[in-house]
């Protein structure tokens, strides 16, 4: 930066173009001060107004300059605020991509990206008229200066460069299974790109998974900071809204295949359940270490049992293990199941579905209640009537409610006992058919999202 005794002995006469030259020099003096603290709130916002400011008087100053030593001050002012933008542009760019990547719904998301576009932009600009002044000057400081602004433009457009679009599919027994269910589906619906984790545990069950979807076509090599999967119930939700009889039917297609459930299967769930066509209810049991608030209550599902085995119906327990002594007589435990060989094969994601679909095709099962545990989800897109409860409105999981068919959400305030017990008899008097869809043709149907979400997913 400048001295202000350089400044004063190149300043010899009073002028306006002097006078906007001594503002610009203050100005970038005061700028420089606070470098070190540009992290503290609004010194950041400060900072950048400064350097804008910088530039706009300077380049004021320089229009009446002329060729005088005034001139090569401007220059070499302007050649520090445009280095010092362009490395602030690059700062920016970086942590608004990370915001961007975080959005809670896709089109946020992309309009994050659009800033982070415009800030590269911005940077390169800087950069670009800095190495123009620094020319004029052809000095080595103004060349190592403008160096560093084409060094930061470079750095931003690079941000732009690498936006990764693709969504993880998680295959850790550590994340949640039903994630899955989400990033399949949003995929099949908008075209998504999906990445695994090379090495995962279930690595090999996952692409299975997709290669018998269909979306092969959808995995890309794995990269960091992937797509936020806030993003997916939003684009499942609109698909559902717009057609939910295609939706529906494009997920069946491609999760269920053409085949129906396998003979050891079919085998293992008769011997589990019996052949008997009485109604039944899926009671799932979450007791997991992520969001432990939001676990299965045991108080909570000894009353839900008792609900349902008093209005005529069969419980079946299934998910995390459960206490022996809640389950009553003539219920059906499957908890842990999903442990069992037959469920951890290649085909483990499909297995499970097919075991849902078996379960309500052919051994009465009405429905499912649980928490918010995202393995339900799977079987509530297919078509088995949910519902959920939980302690407050869930933003991500409520937009499936009035668009899913069948998807219920039950919030824990006084009475909602009794919204369960409607439910259950609902079920009773309406049980769902053999097929929740009839599909004439066996293929997979892409659904056509909205005009707004293409673009979104295009760009």
């Amino acid at each position: 930066m400048i001295k202000e005794d350089t400044v004063t002995r190149l300043l010899d006469k009073e002028s306006e173009s002097g006078e906007l030259t001594r503002k610009a020099v203050a100005l970038l003096a005061e700028a420089a001060a606070v470098q070190g603290t540009l992290h503290l709130p609004g010194v950041r916002d400060a900072y950048r107004w400064r350097l804008e400011q910088v530039v706009l008087l300077a380049g004021q100053a320089l229009e009446g300059a002329g060729e005088s030593r005034e001139a090569a001050l401007l220059h070499w002012v302007l050649v520090q605020a445009c280095a010092a933008r362009a490395e602030d542009a690059r700062y920016g760019a970086g942590q608004l991509s990370r915001g961007a990547q975080r959005a809670p719904t896709l089109e946020d998301c992309d309009d994050g990206w659009q800033r982070v576009e415009q800030i590269a932009s911005t940077a390169e600009e800087a950069a670009l008229a800095a190495a123009g002044f620094a020319q004029r000057l052809n000095t080595d400081k103004a060349r190592a200066m403008a160096l560093r602004a084409e060094v930061a433009a470079k750095s931003a457009r690079k941000t732009v460069q690498e936006r990764n679009r693709a969504y993880t599919f998680h295959a850790d027994p550590g994340f949640s299974f039903g994630e899955g269910w989400y990033l399949a589906a949003a995929a099949l619906f908008a075209g998504l790109s999906i990445q695994i984790r090379p090495g995962a545990a279930h690595e090999i069950q996952a692409r299975r998974f997709l290669l018998d979807a269909g979306l092969e076509g959808a995995l890309r090599p794995y990269r960091p900071r992937p797509a936020s999967p806030k993003h997916l119930t939003h684009i499942i939700a609109e698909a559902f809204r717009a057609d939910a009889q295609q939706a529906q039917g494009t997920l069946r297609t491609a999760f269920l295949g053409d085949e129906s459930a396998s003979a050891p299967l079919r085998a293992w769930i008769y011997d589990k359940v019996g052949g008997t066509p009485e109604q039944k209810v899926l009671l799932w049991v979450r007791t997991g270490d992520h969001h432990v608030q939001r676990n299965t209550c045991f108080d909570e599902l000894r009353q839900l049992s008792e609900l349902v085995v008093n209005t005529g119906l069969t419980p079946i327990f299934f998910g995390d293990n459960v206490p022996r002594e809640l389950v009553p007589q003539g219920a059906v435990n499957l908890t842990l199941c999903w442990k069992e060989p037959l469920f951890q094969g290649p085909e483990m994601r499909r297995a499970q579905l097919h075991l849902f679909e078996e379960l309500r095709c052919r051994h009465g099962l009405m429905g499912q209640i649980g928490v918010t545990t995202a393995g339900m989800d799977g079987p509530a897109l297919m078509g088995l009537p949910t519902l959920y409860l939980t302690r407050e409105h869930n933003v991500r999981l409520g937009k499936w409610v009035g668009a899913v068919p069948g998807y219920q959400e039950v919030v824990r305030e006084p009475g909602y006992f009794a919204i369960i017990r409607t439910t259950l008899h609902q079920w009773q008097q309406c049980p769902p058919r053999g097929e929740a869809i009839t599909i004439e043709v066996r293929k997979v149907v892409t659904f056509k999202p909205s005009s707004v979400l293409k673009d979104a997913i295009n760009k």
